[in-house]
């Protein structure tokens, strides 16, 4: 099979989406599926208002249908409702190609916290995108609920997974009074850092990450210690240096961030919402608590091992294969020369490999 995946959300940004599907591209090409990516890359773009880290895309429908008929393509996945999911969903829609979309954002509840916009409005708009897919997958079962309850259809589940090679327990690498309260992720207005930073905790807290919020926020909690973007290795030797992992977000729909604690050995706390109950799924590898200030001094009793040995469970393969189940059903006849090297195919459509 030849999929391609169409998204708004690629590197260099560094974000849930992204990792999602970076991460199911490499499980999947296991199986398989030769995948090619459909990016901002190669489109003039301009920043994200307000959030400048972020490129929106000019891409024209006349550039992407070629792009996407030079690859001849099995199936085609529309990951994001940007500019470049907008293209995609155009395209297949004209050529009467099938194709499936993913719902990874709270766009709606993102928007609302910065400008006065209903959420109705957006979800309508949302709806008339996923819904005329053959499939929309979502995260969790919850997710599926709430969408449903709005007007989506045709929801399919497609969890997430984590690398427990690389996010493993390691010797700790923070030379910092105990306890050690530690949060991951983009710092933006709807990940509600703040909550988390205004708690009256014992020890230190330690924030990784970047965003359009983190000049505000170093100066209003000068007594948090603001470590800048990590990935890799590093971000595992911190994780495990950790003693309990806060996630105050009260919009994601999942958090990867979560399983990658977890993975290290560390204890979670965070709100009772959609995303941390549909993770933890009562596995006792966390505190769940309106109170954060309670669920983070309870989670600090909560086994590291049991935090391990949950992770484990969550692989990318599995992921992966919910993924292509879903859109195993929908390939049509490809006019590709299946003998034909896919590295060309690539080159003529002007796409990204997928890693």
């Amino acid at each position: 099979m030849r999929l391609l995946v169409a998204t708004d959300a690629a590197a260099p940004q560094v974000n849930g989406v992204v990792r999602s599907l970076e991460q199911t591209a490499a499980s999947l090409m296991t199986l398989g599926v030769e995948i090619a990516f459909l990016t901002p890359a190669g489109f003039p773009a301009m920043p994200l208002p307000t959030y400048p880290e972020i490129k929106l895309a000019w891409a024209r429908a006349g550039q992407v249908a070629r792009r996407v008929s030079a690859g001849r393509f099995d199936a085609v996945h529309i990951a994001t409702e940007g500019p470049v999911g907008l293209a995609a969903r155009r395209f297949c829609l004209a050529e009467g190609h099938s194709f499936t979309t993913s719902y990874h954002t709270r766009f709606p509840e993102y928007l609302r916290a910065r400008a006065p916009v209903p959420l109705a409005w957006t979800y309508a708009w949302l709806r008339r995108f996923h819904n005329a897919g053959a499939a929309t997958m979502v995260s969790t079962e919850s997710l599926a609920g709430e969408l449903a309850a709005r007007g989506f259809g045709r929801l399919k589940l497609w969890t997430r997974g984590v690398d427990t090679d690389l996010f493993r327990p390691l010797p700790s690498v923070l030379d910092l009074p105990r306890p050690v309260s530690l949060f991951v992720g983009r710092l933006a207005v709807e990940k509600n850092i703040a909550a988390f930073l205004s708690l009256d905790l014992p020890g230190t807290k330690v924030v990784v990450g970047d965003g359009p919020d983190r000049s505000a926020l170093q100066s209003a909690f000068p007594e948090a210690v603001f470590m800048g973007l990590k990935t890799g290795e590093a971000l595992a030797r911190i994780y495990a240096s950790a003693d309990v992992f806060v996630f105050p977000s009260l919009t994601d729909t999942y958090g990867i961030v979560l399983l990658e604690a977890l993975a290290c050995g560390l204890p979670v706390a965070a709100f009772p919402v959609a995303g941390p109950k549909d993770v933890l799924a009562g596995a006792n590898v966390g505190v769940l608590d309106g109170d954060l200030r309670a669920a983070t001094l309870a989670a600090l009793d909560i086994p590291r091992g049991r935090c391990r040995d949950f992770a484990l469970t969550k692989s990318w393969d599995r992921s992966a294969r919910e993924f292509l189940a879903h859109i195993a059903p929908l390939r049509r006849r490809s006019s590709f020369d299946p003998a034909g090297p896919g590295a060309e195919a690539h080159a003529l459509a002007g796409l990204s490999p997928g890693r």
